[in-house]
């Protein structure tokens, strides 16, 4: 079976496209090229990392079903009642303590780093929020919800959660408000405004926020992003980014025990002795944005296209692809990511790092010939 998210890549981008002429019509600027190049890569380095480990965790979930689980229910229409309950309400609890936890905020915060709030942001994931969600999932398997149920339901929940990235949907009225997630309640959660930060943790959804206190409605405008700017295209950066913040905190704490306390205490908290960053008010924040030459944009736009199809034949097709091919392809895949951002930011290591994986990408091309 193919995966789910892979086959929906070609969608994803005809909706972006969607999204950009709708946004156009009504004189809305919603993108901005670097920024949005910034969320696709980071979408596709965790698409690349995960072909290593996909199957790894979903058989640890299938393990535990098989051999531990406490009742069974048959894959029938209960099955996946229990199962689109179960993901939701776990994601919930997840998702919540991923922003309340820095060792899961800092796999968390890269879907947080844009300063943009568009289709392109849903794409923006790290490589190891499968790992932390996972030990929540796993109930499921105890209560008997089949592997493939599970499988096809947790991919459904991700793409559910795809559209309501958009700023271009107002607010909806009625029933439906009060049960679904919806765009304006995910724009509250992306938002670092004060009223909104840790609200709206729903994946399908609204109703865990609205029972356990954490729901926010949409007043202000939203200011996206994360509180300590990222300030930088470079997607491997935005991977690791908070593991070396998180590193400086505890060096610099004063007593042992907030040396320990840095990695399981809220993101709000700071040790004794960590001067932390100084960062401007929300309204006089201005958002990352160095400029590239139209030569640059349009460069890295066209290779963009090969890298975006590269990647999607890789997702597809990864089981019958020899090894070698795969390791090298993904590699040329993850430097040209890391080559865009350079050159997206005016830096000459950009043009080096370009070099080079146009080279490693050539050398995969032709061990795949000769596989």
């Amino acid at each position: 079976m193919h995966d789910p998210i892979a086959l929906a890549v070609p969608f994803f981008f005809v909706l972006i496209g969607l999204e950009l002429a709708w946004a156009k019509k009504r004189g809305a600027r919603v993108y901005r090229f670097n920024d949005a190049v910034t969320d696709l890569s980071c979408g596709i380095t965790s698409q690349i990392v995960h072909l290593a480990w996909a199957a790894t965790q979903l058989a640890i979930y299938a393990w535990l079903y098989e051999r531990a689980r406490l009742v069974t229910i048959a894959p029938t229409w209960l099955a996946w009642v229990v199962a689109f309950v179960g993901v939701d309400f776990l994601y919930y609890w997840w998702h919540r303590f991923s922003h309340e936890v820095n060792v899961l905020w800092a796999a968390h915060v890269v879907h947080h780093q844009s300063e943009d709030y568009n289709l392109a942001v849903a794409l923006r994931q790290s490589v190891i929020t499968g790992w932390t969600a996972l030990p929540f999932y796993l109930p499921l398997a105890l209560l008997g919800v089949p592997t493939l149920v599970f499988a096809v339901v947790h991919a459904l929940s991700i793409l559910y959660q795809f559209w309501i990235h958009t700023e271009l949907i107002g607010k909806v009225r009625g029933p439906v408000d009060w049960v679904l997630n919806l765009p304006s309640h995910h724009r509250v959660h992306h938002a670092i405004n004060e009223r909104y930060l840790d609200k709206n943790y729903g994946a399908t959804l609204i109703v865990w926020d609205r029972l356990f206190g954490t729901y926010a409605e949409e007043h202000e405008p939203p200011v996206y992003g994360i509180t300590n700017a990222l300030g930088s295209f470079n997607p491997m950066w935005a991977q690791i980014h908070y593991w070396f913040e998180l590193g400086a905190m505890a060096r610099a704490a004063r007593r042992p025990i907030d040396k320990l306390r840095v990695w399981i205490a809220s993101p709000a908290w700071k040790p004794a002795g960590y001067a932390p960053p100084s960062v401007a008010p929300i309204d006089r924040r201005k958002k990352y944005n160095p400029r590239a030459s139209r030569a640059v944009v349009r460069y890295v736009g066209l290779q963009y296209v090969v890298v975006s199809a590269v990647t999607f034949c890789l997702m597809m097709w990864h089981g019958a692809i020899a090894t070698g091919t795969l390791v090298l392809g993904g590699a040329a895949v993850l430097g040209a990511l890391v080559a865009f951002g350079g050159l997206l930011e005016g830096r000459r290591w950009g043009v080096y790092v370009e070099g080079a994986r146009l080279a490693l990408g050539a050398v995969a091309v032709l061990v795949w010939l000769r596989s």
